[in-house]
């Protein structure tokens, strides 16, 4: 049964994290901003418990659906706190990119994310940036590829540059074409995938996001 926007708020408080990540999921989709003040209070809550990890991301992706840039300074704090499940720092930085901006192609929340040196928080950016699909100026441009590139040869986490190969199908001039044609040869089937399609103009189909 597809949850009402009430339905969904009243989950936020129910006592089993479960339902609370299906009522995060629901108003995530929704993206209704009446819903924001109490999705924020919910993410105040849930953070306090370290257990919830998947809870916490849900909510904190609902409220970069949601908020607007009155929640950032929370989420930044929380971006600078060190956690065990690091995978809710990729919806800080999705979310801090999304409510950030002080204008649509404004490129200051996901540098701040890129400048604070945590993985997975740039990862969440980028892929904000890919999915907004973002046109940036050179510098900053320049400055998300620095860090695609000094994160290439890192197996482990191959959306480094795997979203900004994404996102640079809205990017142009000769450092972008060189990036993409350099990422059109990796080994990596997602990555030069993104890069032949960006080449060509296109922004292709994304790798699910959770």
């Amino acid at each position: 049964m597809t949850l009402s926007r009430d339905e969904a708020l009243a989950l936020l408080t129910d006592s089993l994290s479960a339902r609370r990540r299906r009522g995060a999921k629901r108003l995530r989709v929704l993206a209704d901003p009446t819903t924001a003040t109490e999705v924020r209070t919910a993410v105040e809550r849930e953070v306090l418990d370290k257990r919830t990890w998947e809870t916490q991301y849900q909510l904190i992706m609902a409220l970069g659906m949601t908020g607007g840039r009155g929640d950032v300074e929370l989420l930044k704090g929380l971006a600078l706190q060190p956690r065990s499940a690091t995978v809710v720092n990729v919806a800080l930085g999705d979310a801090i990119v999304r409510l950030g901006r002080e204008v649509d192609n404004d490129p200051a929340p996901a540098l701040w994310c890129l400048q604070q040196d945590v993985e997975l928080l740039a990862d969440g950016a980028l892929r904000a940036v890919a999915m907004l699909r973002l046109n940036f100026p050179d510098t900053a441009v320049d400055d998300v590829l620095d860090y695609a590139e000094a994160n290439f040869r890192d197996l482990n986490h191959k959306s480094l540059p795997y979203w900004p190969a994404v996102a640079a199908a809205g990017w142009s001039g000769p450092r972008v074409r060189g990036f993409l044609s350099r990422c059109s040869k990796d080994s990596r089937q997602i990555i030069a995938d993104a890069a032949k399609d960006a080449l060509n103009g296109h922004y292709g189909n994304h790798v699910s996001v959770l």
